[in-house]
């Protein structure tokens, strides 16, 4: 026949001359437990704070009890006998007294060293529960795909996910007699107005070596055209590039129909205020270039206006002869 069990029992009441205060902290180091988990054995009825104890092991533990201030009572454990499986009331009540031979042990999340107990002190997790939890986790984390990523919402903590540019802050040098760089719409004008008065000088020079040596002359103005042909391809070259767009696209201005309306284009478009493919930008307008290009649409605007008035007088004319035919007939 089996030693009989037994279990220990408590109400909330409290050994003479105690207080309620003063036993609650003796059983919070008793047992080795937070406030709150003392606090709950009060105030809820008879609370089986241990079980399935040995005589001996039933009066120790009710001993340690009653120096603490509380009176709990021995009662034999009659269930202890019938159930193989500890119940939830059990494993939360459960708690072990001070003074009991226990081995240490080490919590497996925090790593606290403590007395063999179902929870840990420092971290409060439930040891059994935790262990069962990381033994059905993955060893490591599925790895992120870009479609996982990308469908995660933005959130104001998100890093930025633009490119970095290299340029920030820089301006690109200015080289006249190269294909590469950018320059701006007003030092495109300036550049091409500049071109065309040395172009002019540089004609009437030739002009006159001609009246000498007509075959040196006519020399120098092969070579004057062809010069002026490269330079005004660079400059347009690099304004295409401010624009963002390739180079060979110079090209159509010797395009028939298409470069009357592709050099305005290059007159009107602008480029981006930070760097492109190209480089960065180029430098801020001097107050000579801005001159310079000044200059060039005005004389520009002079012009269009000065072929539209003509190009009225011409049509008055014509229409004014057409009359007097008319009548004449």
């Amino acid at each position: 026949m089996s030693q009989p069990r037994y279990k220990i029992v408590f109400d909330g009441s409290l050994m003479p001359g105690t207080s309620l205060d003063e036993v609650k902290a003796n059983l919070t180091n008793l047992f080795k437990s937070d406030r709150a988990r003392i606090d709950a054995l009060f105030g809820r009825g008879p609370v089986a704070i241990k079980r399935d104890l040995e005589e001996a092991q039933a009066e120790q533990y009710l001993s340690a009890l009653q120096r603490a201030g509380a009176r709990a009572r021995k009662e034999p454990d009659l269930a202890a006998a019938l159930s193989l499986v500890e119940t939830d009331e059990e494993k939360a009540a459960k708690v072990e007294p001070a003074g009991q031979p226990q081995t240490s042990m080490t919590c497996p999340k925090c790593g606290h060293q403590q007395l063999t107990a179902a929870e840990c002190s420092a971290c409060g997790v439930i040891i059994e529960k935790y262990l069962a939890r990381q033994a059905e986790a993955p060893q490591s984390p599925p790895p992120r795909t870009a479609s996982s990523a990308a469908a995660q919402p933005p959130t104001p903590y998100s890093p930025p996910k633009a490119d970095i540019d290299p340029h920030a802050g820089q301006v690109g040098q200015l080289k006249i007699n190269s294909f590469k760089g950018r320059i701006g719409r007003m030092r495109y004008l300036a550049w091409s107005l500049a071109l065309l008065f040395i172009f002019v000088g540089v004609m009437a020079g030739i002009s006159a070596i001609t009246m000498v040596a007509d075959t040196l002359g006519s020399i120098l103005l092969v070579g004057a055209v062809i010069g002026m042909l490269v330079i005004s391809a660079q400059i347009g070259v690099q304004r295409l590039h401010d624009m963002g767009w390739s180079g060979w696209l110079w090209l159509l201005n010797v395009v028939p129909i298409i470069s009357s309306v592709f050099w305005i284009v290059m007159l009107v478009v602008p480029g981006p205020a930070g760097s492109n493919r190209y480089g960065p930008p180029p430098p801020p307008n001097s107050l000579g270039v801005n001159l310079v290009a000044g200059i060039f649409l005005i004389l520009l605007i002079g012009g269009l206006l000065m072929m539209f008035l003509s190009g009225f007088a011409m049509l008055a004319i014509f229409g004014g002869l057409f009359g007097e035919l008319l009548s004449g007939s």
